[in-house]
């Protein structure tokens, strides 16, 4: 992972955004501390498509559990 303070950043945001296309993260710093990082968008869908997945394999596992048992085992739960 590449660092660049923000001044560099502005100056030479294309370059960034190619390195980013290419796969690179980029993580922009002030006065050294990290304040934002450039990343590649595909990267982020991938992860999204893995947690959609993993909702949709908890719901087959609720298929036979009603709304009302649901609501049931929580009020059992507060007494």
């Amino acid at each position: 992972m590449r660092e660049v303070g923000a001044f560099e950043a502005k100056t030479h945001l294309s370059e960034l955004i190619a390195a980013v296309e290419a796969g690179e993260v980029v993580t922009i710093t002030r006065r050294g501390r990290p304040v934002a990082r450039l990343m590649p968008v595909a990267g982020d869908n991938a992860g999204r498509a893995a947690a959609v997945e993993r909702i949709r394999s908890l719901r087959k596992g609720l298929a036979g559990i009603s709304h009302k048992d649901i609501l049931s085992a929580r009020d059992e739960g507060r007494r």
